[in-house]
């Protein structure tokens, strides 16, 4: 009978939208009846920057600007990188020191044989421990490459030749041990280590002449066989946290098959609640989006997409202006929209291309930190994605989405065009709190006083509206 309810509702709310809409004035509403996915937080990653911060106070001033929910963004999820240890590798072919991780895997030079020490990576623990203490309620244990030790190479970075994976097949085992020892120390510390993902962007060539970061190539066959063997083992463990993969570096079809053999293992689909996917390569291309969404409700309907990784790439747009924070909030809006993300997180925190970064010894705290303010700081977990109607629909220059939790709704809208838009709001009763972020404010509060259901979007803006 609800159901019969609701649906009556949402219809009678679409009729008085169409009555209240005129051309001259474009609106906007929400139809909190229509409702899509449940979303399980937002997130940002360590590498490569936690193991920089040598500075206590810089580290505490990154792990509160990161997850306080009063003063910072309120992040949910951390991602820790189990570095493959590339800095202790005496033939590491990386150039940049920065991409050298550190290792708990460690040989000892007395008896030859690899131990496990829980002091190392001491910045980055500290910085997990710092984003735990403000609020990271949930950490994410990730590998980019096996250790150094385990592969064909002798590299973390790679095999010699490319599109060769360089884990041999007698090696799967004890990277599967390795991994599960270290998150198995980390729970027992009393970390809330949710989930394990021990393979990165699989597709990718990881090797040869290039040699730029730690990385391991695997087929989309290699990659199930691992996951499988994680999957067998956790279970044997009875292991508290999930099993999340495969990372895969691009989403558009022409690597659908990693998506459909993941799903087509028996093993894989009935352990696996979710499959972990990066939005690199597809900014802006509604279509290909709008094609994974409709691929996971036709044919998985039952799983979930995590976008767990996503920054500008190539970056070309300058981190310190409006429209680097314009350009994150659209992905992020198309990625909750079209392919209906149930999480939501930044690669990387502290970087040219992140939310901030140490020049000079100070803090820079750049647009795209405040874009993702809008959002994190608003849309809680458990919130339901519900409808957004828009009058001029595909040819609004206005991009927008919407959360509610039944009592709050959360509107984000941007802005795109370099004029002022005058909206006129629909559905959203009594806005309580609106924030703007322009070219000359960042994150700023302004009066709801007079609003009237109608807002102006200030040219090239991201706007959230409040309403209970």
């Amino acid at each position: 009978m609800i159901k019969y309810i609701c649906i009556v509702l949402a219809w009678l709310q679409a009729f008085a939208f169409s009555v209240f809409t005129s051309e001259k004035n474009q609106t906007i509403g929400v139809n909190k009846f229509v409702k899509h996915q449940t979303f399980e937080g937002f997130g940002t990653s360590s590498a490569w920057w936690s193991q920089t911060i040598d500075n206590e106070e810089t580290a505490r001033e990154i792990a509160r600007l990161l997850y306080d929910d009063e003063t910072g963004l309120g992040l949910d999820i951390y991602r820790y990188n189990i570095g493959g240890g590339e800095k202790e590798n005496s033939r590491c072919r990386i150039g940049d020191p920065n991409r050298r991780t550190e290792s708990f895997f460690v040989l000892n030079e007395e008896t030859g044989v690899y131990e496990y020490d829980f002091t190392r990576d001491a910045n980055a623990r500290r910085m997990l421990d710092m984003a735990v203490e403000y609020g990271a309620k949930e950490v994410i244990l990730f590998c980019n490459s096996p250790h150094f030790s385990m592969t064909a190479s002798g590299h973390a970075s790679g095999g010699l030749t490319e599109y060769a994976s360089n884990l041999p097949k007698e090696n799967y085992g004890a990277f599967v041990d390795y991994v599960l020892t270290i998150a198995d120390w980390f729970v027992a510390q009393g970390y809330p280590v949710t989930a394990i993902s021990p393979i990165n962007e699989p597709q990718w060539s990881w090797g040869g002449d290039w040699v730029g970061q730690e990385g391991c190539h695997y087929t989309a066959e290699e990659t199930v066989e691992l996951l499988e063997l994680f999957a067998l083992e956790m279970q044997k463990r009875n292991s508290p946290y999930k099993l999340n993969g495969p990372e895969s570096g691009e989403l558009s079809p022409g690597y659908y098959e990693y998506i459909d053999k993941f799903f087509e293992s028996e093993i894989l689909s009935g352990f696996c609640e979710y499959y972990s996917g990066h939005s690199y390569w597809i900014d802006n291309n509604i279509n290909l989006k709008t094609e994974v969404g409709n691929k996971f409700a036709t044919q998985y309907p039952d799983k979930k997409l995590e976008m767990s990784e996503w920054c500008e790439l190539p970056l070309t747009i300058d981190s310190t202006i409006i429209d680097s924070g314009l350009y994150m909030a659209n992905i992020i809006i198309q990625d909750l929209n079209l392919m209906n993300a149930v999480s939501w997180q930044s690669w990387t925190a502290v970087n040219g291309d992140g939310l901030m970064e140490i020049k000079d010894g100070k803090l820079v705290v750049y647009s795209r930190y405040y874009a993702y303010k809008h959002f994190a700081n608003f849309i809680e977990q458990g919130m339901v994605r519900v409808d957004v109607m828009d009058s001029l629909e595909y040819n609004s220059k206005v991009a927008s989405t919407a959360f509610t939790d039944g009592e709050k709704t959360v509107l984000v809208l941007v802005n795109n065009d370099e004029n002022l838009q005058d909206i006129r709001l629909y559905g959203c009763l009594s806005p309580s709190e609106i924030r703007v972020t322009d070219a000359t404010r960042s994150f700023e509060k302004i009066s709801t006083e007079k609003m009237q259901g109608k807002i102006n979007l200030p040219a090239k803006s991201i706007v959230t509206v409040v309403a209970e």
